[in-house]
């Protein structure tokens, strides 16, 4: 069953990640009942979701959507229909995200006290990139002649490609001569040569809180609100829907019209009415 489950991912296209995050939500089933999933029957199943949502030390509803998602592929791997567990819906979050101003994006620049932490964020804020695009972004994807920068095989196993800031480019080089990386732009300090040379995904996040906190900064940031940034304020500088989606790497155009109601356009800016209020009532109250 395993292998077919890590098989069916795989054509599917979904990464060994996914593979790996479904399996250990599957595996919890399994050792729960001491059986496989599939030979459970509904009421067992309600059971298991009850007592997810009834842990106080379990982030609740990521680990409860993981398990349904678990469940649901395998199910599908089975040949078997989602009415054999009857697993509840999962209703998407109407939650619009974090978005940083500019001046709080270069408040963050200027906290920074390393420079291998400023090109972090130059990164993930002047080219939009995920977190794991950072993390896994290797210095032959660094185009300064043509001011681009090569995402290879991200989210969907699609490439595209980004423009790089002239600023940008004089700081990743300033960067590489001071830092000297082997084959990622962002590495760890490490002398061993079996493990892995990439500043892990949680020093990226950990780095980008940090310094969001040093600069002062009460909203909940994390590598996204970048990207999310990143994307409004390429609204708001007059950069067309079509061309963000392609910039984002999105698969829908759905996806990144997301975007149209958290940017601050010119056209469709909205204002309080205490301020024409005050513009029309305060000169006859004096």
């Amino acid at each position: 069953m395993l292998w077919r489950f890590s098989r069916n991912i795989s054509v599917l296209g979904r990464s060994p990640r996914t593979f790996d995050n479904y399996a250990r939500h599957i595996a919890a089933v399994a050792l729960h009942y001491r059986c496989l999933p599939t030979e459970l029957d509904e009421e067992q199943i309600k059971d298991y979701l009850h007592l997810l949502q009834q842990r106080s030390q379990t982030p609740s509803q990521t680990y409860f959507k993981h398990t349904v998602y678990g469940l649901r592929f395998l199910l599908k791997t089975e040949g078997l229909p989602y009415s054999h567990l009857h697993l509840p819906e999962i209703k998407k979050s109407k939650k619009l995200p974090v978005v940083l101003s500019k001046q709080e994006v270069w408040r963050m620049l200027m906290c920074a006290k390393l420079l291998k932490h400023r090109i972090l964020l130059g990164i993930l804020y002047g080219c939009g990139l995920r977190c794991s695009e950072v993390y896994n972004l290797q210095l032959p994807h660094l185009d300064f002649d043509r001011s681009q920068l090569h995402i290879v095989q991200s989210k969907g196993n699609k490439d595209r490609y980004v423009p790089l800031s002239q600023h940008l480019i004089r700081g990743i080089k300033k960067y590489i001569a001071a830092s000297q990386p082997q084959k990622y732009l962002f590495e760890k300090n490490t002398i061993n040569p079996s493990e892995d040379m990439r500043y892990t995904q949680r020093g990226i996040q950990w780095a980008v809180r940090t310094i969001a906190k040093e600069a002062g900064i009460s909203k909940q940031v994390s590598t996204h609100t970048l990207r999310h940034s990143y994307a409004c304020h390429l609204l708001e500088d007059g950069v067309n829907i079509v061309t963000l989606k392609d910039l984002l790497g999105h698969e829908s155009i759905q996806t990144t019209m997301e975007y149209l109601h958290m940017s601050v356009l010119e056209h469709k800016q909205a204002f309080s009415p205490l301020d024409t209020l005050y513009a029309q009532c305060a000169p006859q109250a004096k």
